[in-house]
């Protein structure tokens, strides 16, 4: 027998008071969530129906998507934290599901999940068909190849690019035009490694085989062309050390505000 998933139940109730205060959406949220017995398997359907088309199914991408939250379990515990993620430091994320029906960041950043699996599977055509669909639909290009932690928060969303060889670890928040970028046409590592409870602004781009500590708040428009400590603040072009986060953990605050730091 399943043990108790706190986190679907609580999802399940919020659809459920949802579809009692607007009717006229009942049949959606009963389709999207009140039908489907555990998060993996009403993810698998969500996703797939962004992604479904001509040239794959939406039927066939679902499949891949519950193999891949099957086999590999780790992924559906990132997804609950990016969940929780996004209810935590988002004001306007007032239910839990509202990352899975609405927050193109959140979907587009599971299905990376999915196509960063196939990636490890050697099956990186069928990876590769993910990052195309996943660009085109939601504006959002992750590289399968790249890897991302969990407690992740991709805010809008549109216009962020992640490159390749790229890591990012845990509890970091990314807004909209983010670029985690290459440097040069060499192979190899040639992308940013991104410490734990990093804040990266609005539009700032970090380019090359650097790093950045755990901890950093980036500013808005920034470019980052050098590794940085942790700890700090950076802003600028290039980008300079401005001062120090009030937060440990400014990803968790979101307090993009240079003064003070």
């Amino acid at each position: 027998m399943l043990e108790p998933d706190p986190l679907w139940q609580l999802i399940r109730t919020e659809a459920q008071n949802a579809a009692e205060r607007e009717p006229i959406m009942a049949a959606f949220f009963n389709a999207a969530i009140l039908q489907h017995p555990s998060l993996a398997q009403a993810l698998s359907a969500n996703l797939a129906e962004q992604l479904g088309d001509t040239m794959l199914s939406e039927g066939v991408i679902s499949t891949v998507i519950a193999d891949a939250l099957a086999q590999e379990p780790t992924i559906l515990d990132a997804v609950r934290s990016d969940i929780l993620a996004c209810f935590e430091r988002d004001p306007a994320c007032q239910t839990h599901f509202m990352p899975m029906l609405y927050f193109k960041g959140f979907q587009a950043l599971q299905l990376y999940r999915v196509a960063h699996w196939l990636w490890l599977q050697e099956r990186k055509m069928l990876a590769l068909f993910f990052q195309s669909k996943i660009s085109a639909v939601f504006t959002v290009d992750i590289h399968p190849g790249a890897r991302l932690g969990s407690g992740i928060m991709i805010d809008h969303a549109t216009g962020v690019v992640i490159g390749e060889t790229a890591i990012v670890g845990n509890n970091v928040s990314i807004l909209h035009s983010v670029t985690l970028g290459g440097s040069g046409c060499a192979s190899g590592s040639r992308h940013p490694t991104i410490g734990n409870g990093v804040l990266i602004s609005a539009g700032a781009k970090i380019l090359g085989n650097i790093s950045v500590g755990d901890g950093v708040k980036v500013g808005a428009g920034s470019l980052v062309l050098e590794s940085v400590p942790a700890h700090v603040t950076v802003a600028g072009v290039p980008a300079r050390i401005i001062g120090t986060p009030v937060e440990d953990q400014p990803a968790l605050e979101m307090d993009q505000h240079l003064s003070g730091s």
